[in-house]
This record gives structure tokens, C-alpha cells and sequence, in this order.
């Protein structure tokens, strides 16, 4: 088969667009023949080996040699124990815990990472959502415990996870404001916020509104910024940042919390099989959509996460797999 390969870390010039053997699945496995996948960030930091904390496992060189944890595919063949699919049936998921190998034409994963994709769903929407949209619907009902009627804040609305926050967020029955650049406001519009900042003209933490939740993506503020955004028994969830960002929230976030009736945090993302399930409902219910920027196929991921890595994506950024 043939898959995107890399043995060290660095740009977008280690992949290589290669032939490799076709995996076969483990007893509790399936092997799925991939027709769509997502890039992540984390796609992104795992090629560079940046920040630190995503060696683990792999210090001097990379644990795993094909990335790609979102798929959207079909079985082809199965594990003797495995007892919730059948060759044929049409499944997505995020196999970021059970070994990644999604740039590839196909792959194996453990059954309990997968979930059957309605036939209304096409593979590329499917590939879209697991792993932005579960991270999404953690931070926002786990971590942010929304309310109906509250006013829900994104930072960084106009990317992938920001995409579903925003309609998960409604679909909670939040008023949401999206931030984000110029280019960006009116597909946030479109996807159900009720007001858009653009972070080019306005300081959202400058401009005395204040919010019950703030689901922050991009972490470029100080944590006091958002503090002072908050309202009085305000919520703060950081989803994604740079790591000085990281450990400001993880300490001072923690002090905040302790001595105040504000609230401020870090999500850590954990595949969820029943999260997925959720968000597949939240899609059949017509509530969800997954937002598309650009498609490419399996031998252009390189420009795909040089694409990603840039920070231009409106929504999701999907690889094309053809056989």
C-alpha cells in the first residue's frame, strides 16, 4: 500500500510518499481501507518533534512512522475477537490510541476506537470530526459545564475545533461569540455564531464584556486578560496554546481557581468512543456540520500540514485517500 512515511522529526520535508506493507489486523483489530482523514495540530507537532512534551515515547526519533489519527474508512478485514463490525461496514474514529497510521491506504485500529458512520455522512465529514469535535465537546460540557442561556466566548473560532465549538456550543443553547481574523467572520456567521470579533480591529478582553464561558483555542492572551473577561462565576478552559501559555494556566489558572469564584483551566483530550457516538447524533440531529477548507489527496500531505501549520485553515483540512 501506499502511505506517508517519517523516521525523524523536522518540516514538512521528512515525509515521503512511499510504498509500504499492507498492515494486518491484531485479534482485537480491524483493518479499515481509509477513504478520508483529517489533519490535526497534533499531526503537526509530531512531525516537528515540538513542543517536547509530544516525544514522549519517542525522544530521538519518532514512535510511530505514518501519522494521521482521524479516518474515515471502510472494513475490509477483521480480528478473530472481534465482535462489533463485520467486513463492509463503514466506520470513523480517531486511533490516536492505538497507533495512528491514518495518511496511509489503510489501516488498523482497535474496534473500540471506531464508530459506524451513518450513510449520510460522507468519509471526508466523517474523517473531520473525531478528534476536534470529542476535544470540543469535552472542554465545553466536561471541563466548561455549559448552561443553556449562557454567553460563550471562542478564541480561535475559525479553525477546526472552533468550527464545532461554535455549533456545539448552540446546540447547548449558548449565545456564542466567535473570535477570530477578518477572512474568517462570515463563516462563523454561518455556522450559527450570534456575534463575531475580529481580533485584527477589537480586544475582546478590552471592550468590558464579559462572559460564563470562555473556550479558548489559541492561548495568545495573559491569563489575567481572560480573568478580567470572565463574569463573576466565569469559567476559563484552554484547549490549545503555546507552552509558556500552557504552564501560566496550569499554575497561576490553579491559584486563580482556588481563591476566587473564577474558574480557570486545561483540558486534556482523551478519545472517547462514547463522546464520538454523541457528535454523530449531534450530526444526524442536523446540528453539527463538519466545516471543510480544503481537500487534498494522500500524496500531498505535506502541503496539507504546511497548510495547517501556517494557521490558515477556515475549519478542517481533509486528505483525500484514492485506490
Amino acid at each position: 500500500m501506499m502511505a506517508i512515511v517519517y523516521t525523524k522529526y523536522g518540516t514538512t520535508d521528512v515525509l515521503k510518499f512511499k510504498e509500504v506493507e499492507k498492515p494486518t489486523p491484531k485479534d482485537n483489530e480491524v483493518r479499515i481501507k481509509v477513504h478520508a482523514a483529517s489533519v490535526n495540530s497534533w499531526d503537526w507537532d509530531l512531525l516537528r518533534g515540538t513542543p517536547y512534551l509530544v516525544r514522549l515515547g519517542g525522544l530521538l526519533k519518532p514512535k510511530y512512522n505514518i501519522l494521521g489519527a482521524d479516518i474515515a474508512g471502510r472494513i475490509e478485514a477483521v480480528g478473530r475477537d472481534v465482535k462489533q463490525f463485520l467486513p463492509g461496514d463503514e466506520v470513523f474514529g480517531d486511533i490516536s490510541g492505538c497507533g495512528w497510521g491514518g495518511f496511509a491506504e489503510y489501516v488498523c485500529a482497535d474496534e473500540n476506537a471506531l464508530t459506524l458512520k451513518p450513510a449520510s455522512m460522507a468519509f471526508e465529514e466523517a474523517a473531520a470530526m473525531p478528534q476536534t469535535a470529542v476535544l470540543t465537546l469535552q472542554g465545553l460540557r466536561d471541563k466548561g459545564r455549559i448552561q443553556k442561556g449562557q454567553k460563550v466566548l471562542i478564541n480561535g473560532a475559525g479553525g477546526g475545533v472552533g468550527t464545532f465549538a461554535v455549533q456545539i456550543a448552540k446546540s447547548f443553547g449558548a449565545e456564542v461569540t466567535g473570535v477570530d481574523n477578518t477572512s474568517k467572520l462570515a463563516m462563523l456567521l454561518s455556522v450559527g455564531a450570534d456575534q463575531v470579533i475580529d481580533y485584527t480591529k477589537e480586544d475582546f478582553t478590552q471592550h468590558g464584556q464579559h462572559y460564563d464561558l470562555i473556550l479558548d483555542v489559541v492561548g495568545n492572551r495573559s491569563i489575567f486578560d481572560y480573568k478580567r473577561s470572565l463574569s463573576p462565576n466565569g469559567t476559563y478552559v484552554m484547549v490549545g496554546g503555546s507552552m509558556a501559555r500552557i504552564f501560566q494556566v496550569l499554575f497561576l489558572g490553579a491559584w486563580i481557581s482556588m481563591i476566587g469564584s473564577k474558574k480557570m483551566g486545561i483540558l486534556i483530550h482523551k478519545p472517547n468512543i462514547n463522546d464520538q457516538n454523541f457528535m454523530k447524533e449531534l450530526f444526524e440531529a442536523g446540528k453539527v456540520v463538519s466545516v471543510i477548507d480544503r481537500r487534498y489527496p494522500l500524496s500531498e500531505v505535506a502541503e496539507a500540514l504546511r497548510y495547517l501549520g501556517e494557521g490558515h485553515p477556515k475549519g478542517k483540512v481533509v486528505i483525500r485517500v484514492e485506490h
